[in-house]
């Protein structure tokens, strides 16, 4: 099993947003998740521990493939350490299911849930706010920025958009919860998702002055 002091070296490079910090909480959401949903806890230390190894750079690039060469990784690692295939496998299938938005290859197993949803819910609530902040400041975009008639209704920007945090809330944070997996996590993901949708609403509010 690779240690988290071993882990924590894969993400000397990592963006402030998919940081060891980010790690260290989806390794401790998703073992309390799979204790309740009865996974294999050494499976889903191991995928916590490597989803985000490769790809999670400051500038962002790799991150849309950052799954797949995660898993790649993986597969290096675990082999080194005399990982049986078929672990080694399930391993993968978890950290290639992870990614929000590629539903290539969607969550089969009940580790990859897991780990699916202890991913998720790090974007939720007060650390999920930060998280979003974070992301949209690295990327050069505002905080807040009040989105096209065109967005609001289709989820596409108009040519010059800005994607502001606001825009993420919109467009992915408050739909995580009815896209996750298990009922230990949508227990988790409710409090989460209701402060954040009241941090958006008055964010929104106070950014068009009235309140």
């Amino acid at each position: 099993m690779p240690s988290i002091e071993q882990a924590r070296e894969w993400y000397q490079s990592a963006d402030a947003v998919h940081d060891f910090e980010h790690v260290l909480r989806v390794y401790t959401l998703s073992e309390r998740l799979a204790h309740l949903e009865g996974a294999d806890v050494d499976i889903v230390h191991a995928a916590a521990l490597l989803h985000d190894s490769r790809g999670a750079s400051p500038n962002g690039s790799g991150r849309q493939e950052h799954h797949l060469a995660s898993a790649e990784f993986a597969a290096e690692v675990l082999a080194a350490e005399g990982w049986p295939a078929e672990r080694i496998a399930a391993v993968q299938h978890c950290i290639r299911a992870h990614r929000y938005r590629d539903d290539r290859e969607p969550p089969q197993s009940i580790e990859a849930k897991v780990i699916f949803d202890a991913d998720k819910l790090d974007v939720l609530g007060a650390i999920g706010v930060a998280r979003t902040i974070g992301f949209a400041v690295l990327a050069g975009q505002p905080i807040y920025a009040q989105p096209s008639e065109q967005f609001l209704q289709t989820g596409e920007k108009l040519p010059g958009e800005a994607h502001s945090s606001y825009h993420e809330y919109l467009f992915k944070l408050r739909n995580v919860e009815s896209r996750l997996f298990t009922p230990s996590a949508r227990a988790l993901a409710q409090a989460r998702t209701a402060y954040m949708d009241g941090y958006y609403r008055q964010l929104a509010a106070e950014m068009r002055g009235e309140c």
